[in-house]
């Protein structure tokens, strides 16, 4: 029962919400949004009781708020798991168990080993073991994912970092899956808890061992950190720092990876494009994420009355935080049952946010990124058959798959004598300076950059339909298309138009871009590759005809049938008219609005052949045309088209003329790093602090939320709230710049 108010339940009565119930284990995403849309935030009897949320923004600052609101057992006057609701038996963890300023020391002894660099040097060994795994039971043409795949290769690549030995992982690993997959206090439960008694045993073991033989693994590493007034971290101590990473690797990375098979194998249509366009794996990572969040759930405890979303909040009450109705709700992203493998989904809150935000989650992306790729490459046509299906009992806490069964064809052993050498089945795209060797208008408000490696060496090859990731001295992120020679290895080509009512990422490229300056860049990524066939249709309108032209040329080169309909507002507006001409060898057909009118895509539609394939790239309503006419032609399972997503919509503005440079100084370190204004802030302190956290590097995550001892910091993340930002006590160093010539920062 509740009453309303304003639209909105009134906190003095008791709603009927439980995130164990059977409705919401049926379906999450739906139950959330039932909840959200006529008593957004509520209190319940349920599990004795607690504040239930369903708002991203609540979520969010709750979960940010560690003074208000805590994680730890000492908070809840149990010695019980603190972080979720109900609470149950297990190892104390930290540092997520524990508030700053305790807790902090515990991150910057993990950190280190988590970064981006160091789980790149962790991919060779992850590759192995994927290999190894699919090796078992690729040739049967039948398999369950969990048992054969999803469970051994966390565990295999988690545990044999931290320097267990091989007969230690199937142990070790069950007791965890069976504490996330099971009811609090069932017997399931129960027997994860006595099994944890058993790894309690083994991490003191292996740290005693390690401190008198150290390994290269990284429980060695934490046995020999030392805190900053010189002393070793404590055995107790070390115990519960292991046993959050044996958790945290073991079954989250397996509950992603099973959802999304599940969901590839019902979708079919997406698995055949991310096995068409391996890239595009990059981005969908974060939707998964997104929409498959592991951890649906967690929960922390109001330290003093407080109010949320209008509603008060009693000191000493439990507080859910969903992430699984966070990474749902539509004011953050739109239509949110849908799953867009191309949607800038890194605001998802699937890692957390704040203090708490999952420092391993770099390892998680590489581990599922791994096994999804080898999936796809030596398991193309699986089928997980439904009837076998056996997911968690509940998903109030973790979701998850206790069996996927599943067939498909048999394949090859790839074989334990490549398995030292294996590479990782997919690509990380390369991050590197590049410098702008040439700029020049092509057309009106057109750019075209010709860049080279900074360093002077062979730039990543690539192929049309590629794009280039360029990181600009504000913090903003925008891809531009290649539309050069893949040939020349030693240049690179994009062209930008200067929208002027755009994001500001096209009008800062225009504004700094002139020979002789360095820009960040990643890259290449593809989401638009040229697959092959006899006949082609390209269709480019305005700026679009960037990856068309680098798909011109290479069809010309095989000799392949092409016809190409470019189309702008005028012949000035229309960048490589003349080349696009000379490439296609005149079978491509300029279509100036001013002269022509619109091009009647129903008749061009209509010529296209029953082995054309078609391509089209251009504006959101010339996409959405040329998407329309295949559908009722019945050729849309034939038409490839590059969109590129808005990117973030709380995206901070700022002018890069207003860079100014300046000095920060790492009080932990103590160096000193000069800042210049084409640089930011991120990249100048990356070196000097290596543990350094970081993920998104736009300013929402919260990843890199450091402390400002001195000087005045300017704000351009939209994470921070007003209050924050004019405390000026923290600040996300990824996007973030001072405003005082001098920075003092706890690093």
């Amino acid at each position: 029962m509740f009453v309303w108010i304003w639209g909105l339940c009134t906190m003095t009565q008791q709603v009927d919400f439980d995130h164990h119930s059977a409705a919401c284990t049926a379906d999450p995403v739906a139950y959330y949004q039932s909840f959200r849309e006529r008593c957004p935030v509520g209190r319940t009897p349920a599990h004795g009781g607690f504040v239930y949320t369903t708002r991203y923004a609540d979520v969010a600052r709750i979960a940010r708020d560690d003074d208000i609101f805590s994680s730890s057992r000492a908070s809840t006057g149990e010695d019980r798991v603190a972080i979720v609701i109900p609470s149950g038996p297990g190892l104390e963890q930290y540092p997520i168990e524990l508030d700053p300023p305790e807790s902090t020391g515990y991150r910057d002894l993990i950190n280190p080993l988590l970064t981006p660099d160091a789980v790149d040097r962790l991919r060779p060994m992850i590759a192995r073991h994927a290999t190894r795994v699919v090796d078992a039971f690729v040739e049967h043409g039948s398999a369950d994912f969990v048992r054969d795949l999803t469970n051994p290769l966390p565990a295999a690549v988690t545990l044999d970092w931290l320097g267990f030995p091989e007969e230690d992982w199937a142990r070790l690993a069950g007791p965890i899956h069976d504490i996330f997959a099971a009811p609090a206090d069932s017997e399931r439960a129960r027997r994860g808890a006595e099994g944890l008694v058993h790894m309690e045993r083994r991490i003191r073991e292996l740290v005693r061992l390690r401190r008198a033989e150290p390994a290269a693994d990284a429980t060695s590493v934490l046995a020999a950190r030392r805190r900053p007034d010189g002393t070793l971290f404590g055995e107790d101590e070390l115990v519960s720092v292991i046993g959050l990473l044996i958790a945290g690797g073991v079954d989250t990375t397996t509950s992603l990876t099973g959802s999304v098979l599940v969901h590839l194998s019902r979708h079919p249509e997406q698995r055949q494009r991310l096995i068409d366009s391996p890239d595009l794996l990059d981005t969908a990572t974060e939707e998964f994420l997104r929409a498959f969040a592991p951890s649906q759930s967690m929960a922390r405890t109001a330290r003093t009355d407080t109010e949320i979303g209008g509603c008060p909040v009693r000191a000493g009450e439990r507080v859910l935080i969903p992430w699984v109705a966070a990474n749902h709700d539509p004011a953050v992203f739109p239509d949110p049952a849908e799953i867009r493998l191309d949607r800038d989904a890194t605001r998802h809150l699937s890692f957390g946010i704040g203090t708490h935000r999952c420092a391993g989650a770099h390892l998680a992306r590489a581990m599922f990124r791994e096994m999804i790729t080898q999936v796809l490459t030596r398991l193309p046509d699986f089928r997980v058959l439904e009837d076998g299906l056996v997911p968690y009992p509940t998903r109030g806490n973790q979701s998850g798959w206790d069996a996927i069964p599943a067939v498909f064809s048999p394949g090859p052993r790839l074989g334990a004598e490549s398995a030292p050498g294996t590479q990782p089945a997919f690509t990380q795209p390369v991050s590197f300076d590049a410098v702008v060797t040439r700029a020049e208008p092509v057309a009106e408000g057109v750019l075209a950059l010709t860049l080279a490696r900074a360093d002077g060496g062979e730039l990543p090859a690539w192929a049309p339909g590629a794009h280039l990731e360029f990181r600009l001295p504000s913090g903003r992120i925008r891809q531009y298309s290649l539309c050069g020679d893949p040939r020349e290895r030693d240049r690179y080509r994009v062209a930008v138009l200067r929208e002027e009512n755009g994001r500001g990422g096209s009008a800062e490229l225009h504004e700094i871009a002139r020979e002789g300056v360095t820009v960040g860049v990643r890259g290449p990524r593809n989401h638009f590759p040229l697959v092959p066939a006899d006949d082609y249709l390209f269709l480019a309108g305005g700026i679009g005809v960037t990856p068309i032209l680098a798909m011109v040329r290479a069809a010309a080169r095989e000799g392949s049938a092409l016809r190409v309909v470019y189309g702008g507002r005028s012949r000035a507006s229309m960048a490589f008219r003349d080349e696009l001409v000379k490439e296609a060898g005149g079978r491509a057909e300029l279509v100036p609005q001013d002269e022509l009118g619109l091009p009647d895509l129903e008749a061009v539609l209509a010529s296209a052949g029953p082995g054309t394939a078609i391509y089209c790239c251009g504006p959101a309503g010339m996409i959405a045309a040329v998407e329309r006419v295949c559908e009722r032609l019945g050729v849309g399972a034939r038409l490839h088209v590059e969109r590129f997503t808005a990117g973030d919509d709380l995206e901070a503005v700022s002018d890069p003329a207003d860079n100014t440079a300046f000095d920060v100084h790492l009080a932990r370190t103590g160096k000193t790093v000069h800042v210049r204004p084409d640089q930011r802030l991120i990249e100048a302190v990356r070196e000097a602090a290596p543990g350094l956290s970081y993920d998104c590097e736009k300013g929402y995550c919260g990843a890199c939320e450091t402390r400002v001892l001195a000087g005045t910091p300017e704000h351009r993340d939209s994470l921070l709230t007003a209050e924050e930002r004019a405390a000026g006590r923290t600040m996300m160093i990824c996007v973030g710049r001072s405003s005082s010539p001098r920075l003092v920062l706890d690093l």
